[in-house]
């Protein structure tokens, strides 16, 4: 609020500064960023101030702080971030309910041509996009695109459990599991009714550990695409299993 409100009245917090009010990245250890319009000039120790002209729907209040808006913000964050933590931060707006991913294409829309937008609309591309809970589960997914996999669904319902990812037209489930070896034995218990749960209904269930995403992709890839093969040849249109978005 400081950092705003010393900018002047027309100022508002931007970038990564934004992004963290919003909870969408984790708290930069960069100096807090702030847009003022393109004629103010300020300079202010501890700031780094971006000058553009700011449209009066392109800022809000959040708790009591004028800041840009979800989709400016995420805009101006394809301008600094790596194509891999602008995916994050979208995952992270839609989790916490601030703007989902077709929303977020259709409101792209008024902002044709303008930096950054770019590197948002292939990100948010269809063929290739889909919400995920962790770095990890956005780790895998390349993996599996490089195996010959179509697009998962992901994070949807089925048998009574949440799975991270599900191909419906093979019956295959995959989950990655966040430091596998370190959870509980009451998770590793769900774990297991989980599996059951899917094997009964006529799927096929592989996990993945943390450290075989990390460093051994060449495997995780040949294991999939193996799977896969088996699966199609024995049933092209697997349906088995019920799920809920």
């Amino acid at each position: 609020m400081a950092a705003v409100v010393c900018c002047g009245p027309h100022a508002a917090l931007s970038h990564r500064s934004a992004a963290a009010l919003y909870e969408i990245v984790d708290p930069a250890p960069a100096p807090l960023e702030v847009t003022v319009p393109l004629r103010a000039f300020r300079v202010r120790p501890g700031l780094r101030v971006y000058r553009r002209m700011l449209v009066a729907d392109e800022c809000v209040t959040v708790d009591g702080i004028q800041v840009t808006t979800v989709v400016r913000t995420l805009i101006d964050l394809a301008q600094i971030v790596t194509a891999r933590r602008l995916e994050a931060a979208i995952n992270a707006a839609d989790k916490h309910d601030l703007i989902d991913p077709d929303r977020l294409r259709s409101a792209l829309d008024d902002y044709a041509g303008r930096r950054g937008v770019r590197l948002l609309r292939q990100v948010l591309d269809r063929g290739t996009f889909a919400l995920t809970d962790s770095q990890l589960e956005r780790e895998f997914l390349p993996i599996a695109r490089s195996a010959g996999l179509g697009q998962p669904l992901t994070g949807v319902q089925l048998n009574g459990f949440k799975v991270d990812f599900y191909w419906p037209d093979l019956g295959l489930v995959v989950e990655t599991d966040g430091l596998r070896y370190h959870r509980t034995p009451a998770a590793q218990a769900r774990d297991r009714l989980r599996d059951q749960a899917h094997a009964t209904a006529g799927l096929t269930t592989l996990r993945f550990t943390h450290a075989q995403v990390h460093h051994e992709r060449d495997r995780v890839r040949k294991t999939l695409a193996t799977v896969a093969r088996r699966l199609t040849a024995a049933a092209p249109m697997h349906t088995s299993g019920r799920y809920a978005a």
